[in-house]
């Protein structure tokens, strides 16, 4: 099937299919021989052969190459060019179930290879340091950190920098960046949309979590001209979870990371648009239609309508110097780079949801001793059963009424935890799942919200539809919305269901320009 949408060629020992640095590369079948994969030093990683396939994740999303591949046997292979599969994967279920789930794990893998990715030269102690690898993190980019205080080398690199030139982060090929923005830094790998200075379009959506997503899968395959403008990275919180068991059709469950990627290519085959990271700043309603959103980088959208699915930020511990931690050893999501280094290590978990015991269970996998910690006296009043059987299954040991109010450490390394009863624990790692505040402090007053901050709709808010906002045209759907379930499979289903209000807002503002034109 492969061969009759491109093109069957030959290699020989010591070509080079592709290299670390390159802006593109082909998907590549292979019928007869190998490729050994590469880093950038040149160790190799891993060998295919016949009837493998070479690739990962940056293949579907454009960033820029992370590794070589050198064939080391004579080979006879089919190369498909990047955009033609991705057609075919929008045509063949099969072959995308295949494809997904190979790159998903591969990439998981390479975040679990030193010297693969990016590489990020900044002290420990540097705030913006720490908010880069972070963002590397969430985008689930392959990366190193080299710390100059205690790398000779990385201090060379650096030594030449005035402070505001740090962090330093060379990317594959050759390319340096100084202190780059999170969006610098995404264009750079070639990741995300260049927006124009003003977009127009039908149905904008701010926010890229499963209710954004959901929204532009059906508003795109339904005609409109839908953008997706996300702030962070695409996936909200549903893209940091482990594993999600309860959403429909996935009786194995789920990784958080393979359900959004493949949200986000089924809204691209319908050509849904997501640009990212793009902030946004304020939202001018514009009566029957065209509202403006204003985004960072002196952007603009006009859209006929628009949907908040902007979700929630992480709540932080109300304890004395927790920045001096983060990212260090206090974390907000358990990726597999956290697993590394947690291995047989004392693990603490705060927080009585989903999330939390997600987490918990996956570290206790990877062989973490954890103790989860939560204030209630029941799990089952914020849990779901079968999360407090796999606690149970894994050895997690779980804490109920319990509050840290000081963390003990030095230099960003943790030691141990101070409860409020008085008591201490030894913890080295200690991961956050405490909620989430909305994130709606950018729409001003202009959007009726509740005294928490999330967005009224409905009734509540003096609108007719179920999720329309106080401003006829603007949504809202998700974690933001006042009220709402926080469930990822409920999202998904409130992105879905805005669509039709939007065709409807959309035909009434249409009947009343051409009343007004005729009369």
């Amino acid at each position: 099937m492969l061969a009759g949408h491109g093109a069957e060629k030959t290699a020989a020992i010591g070509d080079v299919l592709f290299e670390v640095g390159d802006a593109v590369y082909p998907f590549i079948a292979i019928r007869e021989g190998e490729a050994a994969i590469l880093d950038a030093t040149g160790r190799e990683i891993v060998r295919h052969g016949p009837a493998g396939f070479l690739g990962e994740m940056n293949l579907l999303s454009g960033q820029t190459v992370f590794l070589t591949a050198v064939v080391t046997e004579p080979m006879r292979y089919v190369e498909v060019d990047r955009e033609t599969l991705r057609a075919l994967l929008f045509e063949d279920g099969a072959l995308s179930d295949l494809l997904l789930s190979a790159f998903v794990q591969r990439r998981e893998s390479l975040q679990r290879v030193d010297g693969v990715g990016i590489e990020i030269v900044g002290p420990t102690q540097d705030q913006a340091t720490r908010a880069l690898v972070d963002y590397a993190k969430r985008q689930r980019l392959p990366y190193s950190w080299r710390d100059p205080v205690e790398d000779a080398e990385a201090a060379t690199l650096v030594a030449d920098l005035a402070a505001e030139e740090i962090p330093l982060v060379r990317l594959p090929g050759g390319v340096d960046l100084r202190r780059p923005s999170n969006g610098e830094l995404s264009r750079a790998l070639g990741i995300g949309l260049e927006l124009d200075r003003r977009e127009e379009v039908d149905l904008l959506i701010v926010g890229g979590g499963p209710a954004g997503l959901g929204a532009a899968v059906y508003g795109a395959s339904e005609g409109l001209n839908t953008l997706v403008v996300e702030s962070n990275v695409l996936g909200g919180q549903a893209g940091t979870s482990r594993r999600i068991e309860n959403y429909l059709g996935f009786p194995a469950g789920i990784s958080g990371t393979e359900l959004i990627s493949r949200a986000i290519t089924q809204a691209r085959k319908f050509t849904a648009r997501t640009a990212t990271p793009y902030r946004a700043l304020s939202l001018k309603p514009g009566g029957e239609g065209d509202h403006v959103v204003k985004l960072e980088g002196d952007r603009e959208v006009l859209a006929k309508a628009v949907l908040l699915s902007t979700g929630a930020e992480y709540r932080k511990l109300p304890v004395d110097n927790l920045e001096e931690y983060e990212g260090l050893s206090v974390f907000y999501a358990a990726g597999p780079p956290e697993a590394q280094l947690c291995g047989a290590q004392r693990v603490g978990i705060v927080g009585g949801g989903n999330s939390a015991a997600q987490a918990a269970v996956w570290l206790a996998r990877g062989g973490a001793l954890v103790t989860l910690l939560h204030r209630r006296a029941d799990l089952a009043e914020t849990m779901s059963a079968y999360l407090i059987d796999e606690l149970d299954r894994y050895g997690v040991a779980v804490r109920d009424r319990s509050e840290i109010c000081e963390l003990h450490g030095t230099d960003g390394r943790l030691e141990s935890v101070k409860l409020t009863d008085g008591s201490e624990l030894p913890f080295s790692f200690l991961f956050l799942f405490l909620g989430a505040s909305p994130c709606t402090t950018w729409l001003g007053d202009c959007i009726a919200r509740d005294e928490k901050g999330f967005v009224l709709t409905g009734p509540d808010a003096g609108a007719e539809g179920l999720l329309e906002t106080s401003v006829p045209g603007v949504y809202a759907a998700g974690d933001v919305r006042s009220g709402s379930i926080k469930r990822c499979a409920t999202a998904v289903g409130e992105g879905a269901t805005v669509v039709r209000f939007v065709h409807e807002h959309m035909n009434r503002v249409r009947e009343t320009r051409q009343t007004a034109a005729g009369s």
